[in-house]
């Protein structure tokens, strides 16, 4: 089933990339982008470099699409030839007397791990703390009223989450917007909402950032949700509960 998910996201995304292939050429110390249609390839300026970025994502995703097809494949083979006679865990909690009581304890429902995520107290971003000025209706301080309209409709729609709680990879120490627990299968998701992409000192931090996650394995549509806006098209609810309801529902 999360495989699945997966797969699905990554299709929904690809539809929305650009034609072509992106090709990389090293001259020097230089690199320049092409794009090719199978035929002939064309020289990617500078300037255009958000398309390249489109390109190289794209690339990206079909490449993990063969990966969990792959994967896909192997586990349906397992589970083909996987023995259905119920597993000795599984026996003992069921069959076997007294067991089940004394075990009830170390096992908790999904409901119970949900409000356990909830409450547990995690590091927040201590950064700029005046720059909290928009109440969520959640009660939480966010930066920016796109960051209340999501927390809104996470809350809304019972999506269990954290705002801006602390996420080490490697030697650096991220807050990413959101932290989400998928209230099903139990798997996190972070959601980054960059909310100046028309202002260049912005966009040319989110790139380096992406990157970042991915060499981590936390990938964009698969396990990362990102949004997008500018002053003249700002993050709409209609956006944010198609996303909510793509990704948990």
């Amino acid at each position: 089933m999360r495989i699945q998910l997966q797969l699905d996201a990554i299709l929904t995304d690809l539809k929305t990339l650009p034609p072509g292939k992106l090709i990389c050429s090293q001259n020097g110390n230089r690199v320049k982008w092409y794009v090719s249609d199978g035929h002939t390839k064309t020289y990617i300026p500078k300037r255009n470099r958000y398309f390249a970025e489109q390109l190289a994502k794209k690339k990206y995703l079909t490449l993990a699409l063969e990966d969990l097809s792959q994967e896909q494949r192997a586990l349906d083979f397992y589970l083909s030839h996987h023995s259905k006679h119920t597993g000795k865990t599984e026996h003992l909690l069921t069959n076997i007397q007294g067991y089940q009581e004394l075990l009830a304890p170390y096992f908790q429902t999904n409901s119970e791990q949900i409000s356990q995520w909830q409450n547990s107290p995690y590091e927040s971003n201590p950064k700029y703390p005046e720059q909290l000025i928009h109440k969520a209706a959640t009660g939480i301080m966010v930066r920016s009223k796109s960051e209340a309209m999501i927390a809104l409709h996470l809350s809304t729609m019972k999506i269990p989450f954290r705002y801006e709680c602390a996420l080490q990879l490697g030697d650096t120490t991220l807050y990413p917007d959101f932290t989400i627990l998928h209230p099903e299968t139990g798997q996190i998701f972070y959601w980054e909402h960059f909310g100046m992409m028309d202002e260049a000192y912005y966009y040319q931090k989110t790139f380096p950032k992406l990157q970042l996650y991915a060499s981590y394995g936390i990938i964009p549509s698969i396990n990362l949700i990102t949004t997008y806006e500018t002053k003249k098209h700002p993050l709409s609810s209609e956006v944010i509960v198609k996303t909510i309801e793509h990704h948990f529902k």
